[in-house]
């Protein structure tokens, strides 16, 4: 097991006065406080003693129905609640995941860049993880199909690929539909899972609705994961996974081992929040939260940064993702960064491969937007003396 290079960031960014960049966090400003003190009282009062009881396994039936139904609406065939499970926190399905599909030595694929909690769980179980290079419309299929290739010609069988098709993180860049449809085909011509991690798919700015891969899946292979911890509250440390009938029975077996249930209470309230309709009219808000705050840090690093480097404008989610000129380290500029009371995340935490040394994971949904401006103009200052040392 490893420190999250993330979390040990975010305790280096404690001081009030560091304007962090770092964390995956939502604005606080984003969270349906009042409606959800009302939804609370009236859960306590119609439901009390069922809520502060624990709960099944799988996790409260009318909510697996409704996630159910959603599932639908976005294109996924022939989905039941029994096709649902709730966890606590994606970051448990992807615990669930590596414990069941990964026994010591097995190979898994990821992106370069990939999600570094999905790179920790699934390091955890002593697997490989390989990494197949990210560009602005993904994954690369080519060279995902050409290194499972590779692999099995040295006996190697991957055992999954492990995706955020939808405002990668930490890239920002979606999985285009072309290749959506291509990695299924490679996932059933080489007996492989996909792993299809979906957080930020709601959070969109500029770009139409995408299919999950999910709902190209017609024989089974897609494992969905996804969150409330991005369109409701992180709070209430619920997520949930769909997958196929065989699938679920392990992940239920598994997950009875690890919490028995994941909190009754916080079910009953995000059940609650579903079924009154205020889910989608709080996503709009959400987004409409966050994409001057994309703006501003896109306008910002242009005003601020010295020329050189390089970032995708994200079309949605949460983060931009920056590489610089040769020469950078963001590793050790880091310490630079801490003193002028500026943080982020560095690139190499979301490689495994060793790579991402000039890159760098900004977060523009916790700041506000005078902090993005201020936070790139110390990041631009910092970056502007490394280049100079560089030169």
């Amino acid at each position: 097991m490893r420190k999250s290079e993330i979390r040990e960031l975010l305790k280096v960014a404690q001081d009030p006065e560091v304007i962090s960049f770092a964390g995956g966090l939502p604005s606080p400003k984003s969270f349906p406080i009042e409606d959800l003190q009302g939804i609370v009282h009236s859960v306590l009062q119609n439901h009390g003693k069922d809520a502060l009881q624990y709960g099944s396994t799988e996790g409260l039936p009318t909510l697996r129905e409704v996630i159910a139904e959603r599932a639908m609406k976005d294109g996924m065939k022939n989905i039941t609640k029994d096709n649902v499970i709730i966890t606590s926190g994606s970051q448990q399905a992807l615990d669930i995941v590596g414990k069941l599909f990964l026994n010591p030595g097995d190979t898994a694929i990821v992106g370069l860049p990939s999600y570094l909690g999905g790179i920790n769980a699934f390091r955890t179980y002593e697997s490989n993880l390989i990494g197949v290079p990210v560009d602005k419309d993904g994954m690369d299929m080519d060279l995902l199909e050409e290194k499972i290739k590779e692999l099995e010609k040295n006996d190697i069988q991957p055992k999954f690929i492990y995706t955020i098709p939808t405002f990668q993180n930490p890239a920002g860049v979606v999985l285009s539909e072309s290749r959506r449809k291509k990695m299924i085909d490679i996932a059933l011509e080489h007996d492989l899972l996909i792993i299809e991690d979906d957080p930020y798919g709601k959070l969109r700015f500029d770009i139409s609705a995408m299919k999950p891969i999910k709902a190209l899946d017609d024989e089974n292979c897609v494992v969905y994961l996804s969150t409330f911890s991005k369109i409701l509250a992180p709070g209430l440390r619920l997520a949930w996974m769909i997958a196929s009938d065989d699938v679920m029975r392990k992940v239920a077996v598994c997950k009875q081992a690890l919490d028995l249930c994941s909190s009754t209470f916080g079910q009953f309230i995000a059940n609650e929040f579903m079924r009154s309709g205020s889910m989608d009219l709080h996503i709009m808000r959400i987004v409409e939260m966050y994409k001057p705050k994309r703006d501003t840090m896109m306008k910002s690093m242009e005003a601020y940064f010295p020329d050189g480097y390089e970032c995708n404008r994200p079309k949605g989610g949460m983060f931009a993702w920056v590489t610089l000129p040769e020469g950078i380290d963001t590793e050790i500029m880091f310490l630079d960064a801490i003193k002028q009371k500026v943080a982020y995340v560095h690139g190499k935490a979301f490689h495994v491969d060793g790579g991402g040394g000039r890159s760098m994971r900004l977060n523009f949904s916790y700041p506000t937007n005078e902090q993005i401006e201020e936070g790139m103009k110390r990041l631009g200052s910092v970056i502007e003396k490394k280049l100079n040392v560089v030169c």
